[in-house]
């Protein structure tokens, strides 16, 4: 089977952005046994494409671990501050039983202890959205939300930072990822976590838009631990919707929807033009959905960049269509 190292990492959709920040009043500073999670962050869904997602960035080792949440076709939640993880499983629970996101934030907070310290915020599949900040975060707090998104934020260089992210995910063009890392970046760019940078993470899911087909995490990516957190986020995001349209491609063409999977495949070349491997598979869709010519100027694109594909394709069954053309047997010599 052909390109077997690259058929098998694709991931879903649900995007919700998140960034935090981790206080310490010292480098030892333990609140009530655990670790303050500060955090700029946005939570958002695209209705027209079924995404929601989540992205995060925090003074904060492995942020991308503790604040961000998102099931497909339910919604999404960011829970930060002196975070309660359970509010993630638990909001998305209460999305998928009925509950609209005030009405969930009222719920788990009803029974908390500690719920003037918490800070969520979450949005459902069909683009509700609510946020909540207790009155003893920690300043800057606050946050915004509107059709299809939250942002909130705690220990914040000032109101500024979510204003920043809202106005810039709102006018953004692109996919939701791309909206969602624009979001973070701009929050950054008003001065953030005020505490400093560490880890990101964005997190995108749809239904069935996972590997093969089998999860719904289209995007997941994380940056535990980085002096430029923002810009290697960037850079795997830039790795992760190319892996995101292959795996809509593939996931097509295992199905047999070979006319289907041709645009993301070919949508897939455009963002990795000197991938190798990505071109092998264009070769093999373009010949599966009958355009023999460019399936092979596909594949010479491939060899070209990687000549160790040239004993792949030479027993590839998905490619014995052009086992007696000219043009194929002169570029397996």
């Amino acid at each position: 089977m052909p390109n077997k190292n690259f058929r098998y990492f694709k991931y879903p959709v649900i995007i919700s952005i998140i960034v935090s920040a981790h206080l310490f009043a010292s480098e030892n500073t333990v609140f009530h046994n655990h670790e303050l999670v500060s955090t700029f962050s946005i939570v958002a869904c695209d209705t027209n494409s079924d995404e929601i997602g989540v992205a995060v960035a925090s003074r904060f080792f492995a942020v991308g671990s503790v604040v961000p949440w998102a099931k497909a076709n339910v919604g999404a939640v960011a829970t930060q501050s002196f975070a309660n993880t359970s509010f993630g499983w638990r909001g998305l629970d209460l999305l998928e039983k009925g509950a609209n996101p005030q009405e969930a934030i009222k719920i788990l907070l009803r029974d908390d202890d500690e719920a003037e310290q918490r800070q969520v915020g979450i949005v459902s599949f069909h683009g509700q959205a609510a946020t909540f900040t207790g009155k003893n975060c920690l300043a800057w707090a606050g946050g915004r939300s509107g059709p299809t998104y939250a942002v909130q934020g705690n220990i914040l260089a000032g109101e500024s930072v979510v204003a920043a992210m809202e106005e810039t995910f709102l006018k953004t063009k692109g996919t939701l990822a791309e909206r969602l890392y624009a979001a973070l970046v701009a929050g950054d760019k008003q001065g953030g976590d005020a505490r400093g940078k560490q880890s990101a993470a964005l997190i995108v899911v749809k239904e069935n838009a996972g590997y093969g087909g089998f999860t719904d995490r289209a995007i997941d990516i994380r940056v535990d631990d980085h002096p430029r957190p923002f810009e290697e986020l960037g850079r795997l995001l830039n790795f992760a919707q190319m892996n995101y349209s292959w795996n809509q491609g593939w996931t097509l063409f295992t199905q047999k929807k070979y006319e289907l999977a041709l645009p993301y495949m070919e949508n897939t070349a455009r963002i990795a033009p000197d991938n190798a491997e990505v071109y092998y598979d264009l070769a093999v869709i373009r010949l599966a959905a009958g355009k023999k010519d460019s399936a092979l100027e596909a594949l010479s694109r491939a060899i070209e960049l990687n000549p160790k594909l040239k004993s792949q394709a030479a027993g590839d069954q998905d490619l014995s269509a052009l086992d007696q053309d000219k043009r194929f047997i002169q570029l397996m010599k």
